[in-house]
């Protein structure tokens, strides 16, 4: 039993350093991550606002679909999304961001917060307070949004 007994202890004892250097690695490394969806999150609104489509649609996957603010279960694509800043059918004239809370996980990541918009929509005011999903995956080295979901705070 004691022949048995000091191989383990000696490596369990060769192991916990590493074990905690790996921790505190992912730590660093979701800390950074964490800061960039955040900043991804804001620029997103500055180039609504600005209408700024090159940008958006690099921040949106290809895939990238939203259930519409509504609540109803008709989505919104990539392409009609850009498509609808680009022809003025939605405007985002001013926003300001809530706290926004951001899990990592590998690479995935959900983005939750809120926001205070000035926004048209089809010629109809749809300003308000909102609240957001965003789901971001890590592709090819940047974190792009690739699902998102929204409502209006009543």
């Amino acid at each position: 039993m004691k022949t048995f007994s000091l191989p383990v202890l000696l490596a369990c004892a060769c192991t916990a350093p590493v074990s905690a250097n790996a921790v505190e690695a992912a730590t660093s490394e979701n800390a950074n991550d964490i800061a960039v969806i955040k900043q991804i999150e804001k620029e997103m609104g500055d180039a609504m606002v600005a209408v700024d489509i090159d940008k958006l649609g690099q921040m949106f996957a290809d895939d990238w679909v939203t259930t519409c603010p509504a609540g109803k279960m008709a989505t919104a694509t990539k392409e009609s999304i850009l498509r609808d800043f680009q022809s003025g059918n939605d405007i985002l004239e001013a926003f300001e961001l809530g706290p926004i809370d951001v899990q990592v996980f590998g690479n995935t990541a959900i983005a939750q917060g809120s926001s205070t918009e000035k926004r048209t929509r089809d010629g109809q005011d749809a300003s308000g307070q909102f609240v957001w999903v965003d789901i971001l995956e890590k592709r090819a080295g940047r974190w792009v949004v690739v699902k998102g979901a929204g409502s209006r705070v009543k």
